[in-house]
């Protein structure tokens, strides 16, 4: 079969002939591939950098780890792969799938699960989000912090504000139904001034960070007290494109009511990924048939895999290979 295979790590996957995958066990089927998102996710654990990276294998591997596909009957489903998706056959659980509805494309449907995850589940799960409640988004400007705003939309919040870098995206993002922008190409001075306007007039509730490093010392900086009852705010780290690791003082976690966490794999719970599969990703998908949730992608073919791998996507767009 043809794939989209890593035989070094650092290095782009090729376009190549790999071993069709069998099926090892009555719980395990095989799905016919039709399209995959390339996700930074993937891109982690294929070069190694990410926490939950594959392992080593001489032989190379299939990249990806989901995909929209065909069963052996005809339904089209989206699944997580127990083999590399980014091929024309891979393997799937079959308890752990989810059915397509009618409207929407192999591609969009590709495009919103990782986008989903990182959104949905820390705004339910680890905010525990409310009608009514302020969100501050830091990255919002990315498929991933596009599709945040619309989920922290649907859920409720009553105001969305975001951080962006990409001003050329900040009508999308207003259009998507952030309710102020803030830019991030302004000075830290400016930054915390406007955040802190913010906050003062009415508190900031939750804050998904997909940025962390800098930004995110500049947010906790803003939400510190000075010794008299805080307002509670939950922030959940999704991503980290900005750094890795961040300084924080003691005295932001003694002088405010914060709760710090993150949301990724090996943070949920096996009751949580359920839910995911079985009600919050049916819903987003059926709001996406609605046109209730916009997906921006642009679409690949799989034989050209190694030089759009890391092509540079403008504007928060999603790349989806089609296979």
């Amino acid at each position: 079969m043809k794939a989209a295979v890593v035989y070094k790590r650092g290095e782009s996957p090729k376009y190549a002939e790999f071993v069709e995958p069998i099926p090892q066990n009555e719980n395990q089927i095989s799905l016919s591939v039709k399209a995959v998102a390339i996700t930074n996710l993937d891109k982690g654990k294929a070069s190694g950098k990410h926490y939950s990276s594959y392992n080593h294998n001489e032989n190379g591997f299939v990249v990806s780890s989901d995909a929209v596909g065909l069963l052996e009957n005809g339904t089209r489903v989206y699944a997580r792969g127990i083999t590399g998706t980014m091929a024309e056959k891979t393997i799937i659980d079959k308890n752990i799938l989810v059915p397509l509805p009618e409207g929407i494309s192999n591609t969009i449907a590709a495009a919103m699960p990782n986008a989903v995850a990182g959104s949905a589940m820390a705004l339910k799960f680890r905010a525990g989000i409310r009608p009514g409640e302020i969100v501050l988004i830091n990255g919002g400007a990315g498929f991933t912090g596009q599709m945040a705003i619309q989920i922290a939309k649907h859920y409720g919040a009553k105001k969305i504000i975001v951080t962006a870098r990409n001003e050329k995206t900040f009508q999308r993002l207003l259009e998507l139904g952030a309710d102020e922008i803030i830019s991030l190409k302004q000075d830290e001075e400016t930054i915390i001034n406007q955040l802190k306007e913010i906050h003062q007039n009415k508190p900031i509730d939750i804050v998904l960070d997909y940025l962390w490093g800098n930004t995110a010392e500049l947010i906790l900086s803003v939400l510190k007290g000075n010794g008299s009852f805080t307002h509670k705010t939950r922030y959940v780290n999704v991503g980290s494109i900005a750094g890795d690791s961040i300084q924080l003082s003691a005295g932001i976690l003694r002088s405010v009511d914060l709760q710090l966490s993150g949301s990724g794999l090996g943070s949920w719970s096996k009751e949580e990924v359920k839910l995911l599969f079985s009600e919050i990703l049916p819903e987003m998908f059926l709001l996406a048939t609605q046109n209730k949730i916009k997906v921006n992608i642009e679409e690949v073919d799989l034989k050209d895999i190694e030089q759009m791998w890391n092509a540079e996507v403008s504007h928060g767009k999603r790349l989806v290979v089609k296979i």
